[in-house]
């Protein structure tokens, strides 16, 4: 618990740099504590994708690149032992933020461009009922590249860890379409 509690505090002190060398964006820049996304514009660097609502997203097309803000997301859980109680409340606080996701894309200067969101991750559950559908990297290099810059995250959120479910965790896309954002979410206007 202690380890976990210093790795938290160096983390905490070391999030403000990683934002600024990233280009990452607030959903929300006013209200900073709002929403569990940063963003930024990416070019798309896969294979052509055929989404299930029919769009065709191909190399280089426009994407929004979502991270979550895993650092205040293990500050806010960080007292919950409880696993399952965690990914619920991650759950809750993710479809909170899609609304304000969508917001951002309509307000974006790129908007007309943007052909939807990505993110990467070894949390490969729960994705479908906010409308994210989930790819497999085809670069090998990335993958274990991605694995190895994530499994620092999956250390400090888990409370029971095994070489076993580290093997298990592998790094997938999750992609939707700005039409399906916006048609779950509520296009604002």
């Amino acid at each position: 618990m202690l380890i976990r509690t210093f790795f938290l505090t160096i983390w905490t002190v070391l999030d403000p740099i990683y934002f600024s060398c990233t280009r990452l964006q607030y959903i929300c820049p006013e209200r900073k504590r709002n929403g569990i996304f940063r963003v930024r514009l990416t070019r798309y660097k896969g294979k052509d994708i055929v989404l299930s609502d029919g769009i065709k997203i191909c190399k280089n097309d426009l994407m929004l690149k979502i991270h979550l803000y895993n650092v205040r997301l293990l500050q806010d859980f960080s007292d919950n032992k409880n696993d399952l109680a965690k990914g619920r409340a991650v759950f809750k606080q993710i479809l909170e933020s899609m609304p304000l996701l969508a917001a951002y894309i309509v307000n974006h200067p790129e908007e007309a461009k943007i052909k939807g969101v990505i993110g990467i991750t070894l949390i490969n559950k729960g994705y479908r009922p906010l409308g994210f559908e989930c790819m497999t990297p085809e670069n090998k290099f990335y993958t274990w590249f991605k694995k190895a810059t994530q499994i620092p995250i999956y250390l400090l959120s888990s409370s029971k860890v095994s070489i076993a479910n580290i093997k298990k965790h592998h790094p997938v896309y999750l992609m939707m379409s700005k039409d399906k954002l916006f048609s779950l979410y509520k296009r604002p206007v």
